[in-house]
């Protein structure tokens, strides 16, 4: 008897999600995809939406993403047709007395992915974030500003972006910001804990950014491997407001929400004031914009994603 062939449920959803693909497709072609990070909130999430028959999940003790040998060994056999990077050190004050550790992971790194992928030409999505930029714009940042980080980790960051897109390989770099999820630590569960305890939270309120859900971005991800797209792009839930602004939103008036300034508040790296992000390349590849950040986080508040 002759065994059923694996559904695969990464093209399903793509066939779900856009129209005139389910025809298109070809049932016996299988994706090869590497996940790497695939223990943070971003790779826990892409594992799970892209759980195609051949995903191959690598967190950091499976895979060094700036350990050029293993990178290069490790795809070379295992040959995919994607490479995802959500390995990241996301540390932001610890980046401050961690400068080598931050630009081994968040520039080395990429590189090493780039490298591998030009040299078996495989597509390498790289995930970045809004804080290469300083804030001091005035209003939300586009893909054609001109980046300045201020602190550790906003540099090493900028530095992977800019060996990635000055590779060999095919590439999309992804910034994304303040995302939030079921898995990993993230603004959201950390306030959702500490209104918790019913005692006021305070809540610094001249940091302003775009707060997203990591399953929309997630599926984000997903749309833009259908199509032929190479580049930076901003991919965030629309819109923008402040972290005192977002803590409101999550605690749904169970406890008070006193605003501080970022001096009161006294992290050790410096935060840009406002680094929301617009989408508008996203939106010129024809690509469904992600849905507002209130409704995403009501929707993830209600147990929906």
């Amino acid at each position: 008897m002759v065994a059923a062939p694996k559904r695969n449920r990464f093209l399903d959803l793509l066939s779900a999600q856009l129209p005139g693909f389910a025809e298109r497709r070809h049932p016996e072609v299988a994706v090869r995809i590497i996940v790497a990070g695939a223990g943070g909130q971003l790779g826990r999430e892409l594992v799970e939406i892209l759980s195609a028959d051949d995903v191959h999940a690598f967190d950091h003790r499976a895979l060094d993403i700036a350990d050029e040998a293993s990178v290069l060994s490790t795809i070379g056999q295992l040959r995919p047709n994607w490479i995802i990077n959500a390995a990241a050190f996301n540390d932001v004050d610890g980046a401050e007395a961690a400068e080598r550790a931050a630009f081994r992971a968040n520039a080395e790194g990429p590189a090493n992915l780039a490298r591998a992928a030009a040299s078996i030409d495989a597509a390498l999505i790289h995930v970045s974030t809004d804080y290469v930029f300083d804030g001091r714009k005035g209003s939300a940042y586009t893909e054609d500003d001109v980046p300045n980080p201020l602190s550790v980790y906003g540099r090493s960051k900028y530095e992977g972006e800019r060996r990635v897109l000055e590779s060999k390989a095919r590439v999309c770099v992804l910034r994304t910001a303040w995302l939030y999820g079921r898995h990993g630590k993230n603004f959201v569960k950390a306030i959702r804990a500490a209104a918790g305890e019913g005692r006021p939270l305070k809540v610094v309120a001249d940091q302003v950014g775009s707060p997203t859900a990591v399953a929309d971005f997630a599926q984000a991800i997903a749309r833009l491997m259908q199509t032929p797209a190479r580049g930076l792009f901003h991919v965030v839930n629309a819109g923008a407001c402040s972290r005192e602004e977002f803590a409101r939103a999550i605690v749904r008036g169970a406890v008070q929400v006193l605003p501080i300034t970022s001096a009161q508040a006294g992290r050790a790296a410096p935060r840009p004031e406002n680094s929301s992000l617009i989408s508008a390349r996203w939106s010129a590849l024809g690509l469904r914009p992600l849905r507002p950040w209130q409704a995403a986080l009501d929707a993830f508040l209600d147990g929906e994603t």
